[in-house]
C-alpha cells in the first residue's frame, strides 16, 4: 500500500488533490471550497472496485451502473456532482464526484465482492487522512508533546491542529482566510476571525460552565478549512485537565446527541453541558481513556451510518 500524498497548485485558484490508494490504485479526492469538503472521484472508486485500470472501461462501467441505478430509483445519482481532476490526456476535465457518504452508498449499491474490503479501507484504513491523523493524536499520549501545548488560548489549537494535519493538509494550523458553513450554519465569517479569537482566548476557565461556554465559542469561530472538531476536543480536555483536573470519557457521549448538542450549542449551550457532565472521569493521565476518546472523537466525523468503536 503506498502512501497518500497531496498536491496543492495555483492556476487561476487553488485546487487541493487528496490522493489514497486501494490495492495501489489511485482513489483522488479534491478539495470544494463551496462546500468545505472533499470530493472522491467516481471512475477511480469504480477503478479500485473493478480492478480496472483502463480510464475508457471504467467511464463505460459507471455509465451503465448510473443508468442501472436511476431506473431503480436510486438517490445516488442526484447526489453524483462535477468538479475538474486531471484525465489521462493530462487535461483537467469535469468527472463525476461523490462526498464520502456518496462513496459509502455507492459501494453498497456496488455487484461484487470487493464492496466490503474496499468500505472498510475508506472508512477506517489507516491510509486515509483520518487513519493517519488519528494514528499522530494516539502519539500524543505520553509523548511529551501534549505538555509543550499552549492550554485555552487560539495558539495552543493551532498547535494540536498543526501536529494533527501536518503533512495531511497544506492548511494544517493555518487560521482560514475562506468563509465556511455546514449543515445550513455559517462559521465566523474569515475576515472576523483574528478578533473573535482573541476574544475567545481571553475567556475564563476555571470552571467546567466557562469552558464549555469557551468551547462552543471557538466551536462558532471554525478557526480552519477542515479539522476543527477532532483537534478542539482535544482543546477541550487540556482545559479540562489544568482546570479541573478532569477529561471528558468521550465513550460515554452517544454522537448524535453529541451533535444535535453542538448544533444547539450556538443558541443555548445549556443541553452540551448537560450532556458532557455526566462524561467528566478523574483518569486523565489513563492510557485506554485517552486512546478510546481519540476514537471517538474521530468516529463522531465519520457518516451517520458507521458503528462505533469497540
Amino acid at each position: 500500500m503506498k502512501a497518500e500524498r497531496i498536491e496543492s497548485r495555483t492556476a487561476q485558484g487553488r485546487t487541493k488533490v487528496s490522493i489514497r490508494f486501494f490495492n495501489d490504485r489511485e482513489v483522488r479526492a479534491v478539495w470544494d471550497d463551496a462546500r468545505n469538503g472533499w470530493f472522491f472521484s467516481v471512475l477511480d472508486v469504480v477503478g479500485a472496485l473493478n480492478g480496472q485500470d483502463d480510464y475508457q472501461k471504467n467511464r463505460n462501467y459507471w455509465k451503465w451502473l448510473k443508468a442501472k441505478l436511476k431506473r431503480e430509483g436510486n438517490q445516488l445519482v442526484g447526489a453524483t456532482t462535477q468538479l475538474k481532476l486531471r484525465a489521462p490526456d493530462g487535461k483537467r476535465r469535469a468527472s463525476d464526484v461523490l462526498d464520502a457518504g456518496g462513496v459509502v452508498e455507492l459501494v453498497r449499491a456496488f455487484p461484487n465482492n470487493k464492496a466490503a474490503p474496499f468500505l472498510d479501507w475508506f472508512l477506517h484504513g489507516d491510509n486515509s487522512i483520518d487513519g493517519r491523523s488519528k494514528q499522530k493524536a494516539y502519539r500524543l499520549f505520553g509523548s511529551g508533546l501534549l505538555e509543550s501545548i499552549e492550554v485555552g488560548t487560539p495558539k495552543g489549537l493551532q498547535q494540536i491542529h498543526s501536529y494533527l494535519f501536518g503533512g495531511l493538509y497544506d492548511f494544517a494550523g493555518r487560521i482560514r482566510e475562506k468563509n465556511i458553513s455546514k449543515g445550513g450554519f455559517a462559521f465566523a465569517q474569515a475576515r472576523f476571525l483574528p478578533a473573535a479569537l482573541e476574544k475567545i482566548g481571553a475567556m475564563p476557565e476555571r470552571t467546567f460552565d466557562e469552558i464549555i461556554d469557551k468551547y462552543v465559542e471557538m466551536n462558532v469561530a471554525h478557526p480552519f478549512m477542515e479539522g476543527n472538531g477532532r483537534a478542539t476536543r482535544i482543546w477541550l480536555d487540556l482545559m479540562l485537565n489544568r482546570s479541573l483536573r478532569r477529561c471528558i470519557d468521550w465513550s460515554r457521549v452517544d454522537k448524535t446527541a453529541y451533535l444535535d448538542a453542538m448544533r444547539r450549542s450556538v443558541a443555548d449551550p445549556a443541553p452540551l453541558k448537560a450532556l458532557l457532565a455526566p462524561a467528566l472521569t478523574a483518569e486523565i493521565g489513563n492510557r485506554e481513556t485517552f486512546m478510546k476518546g481519540i476514537d471517538y472523537s474521530y468516529y463522531y466525523e465519520q457518516p451517520d451510518d458507521t458503528p462505533p468503536p469497540c
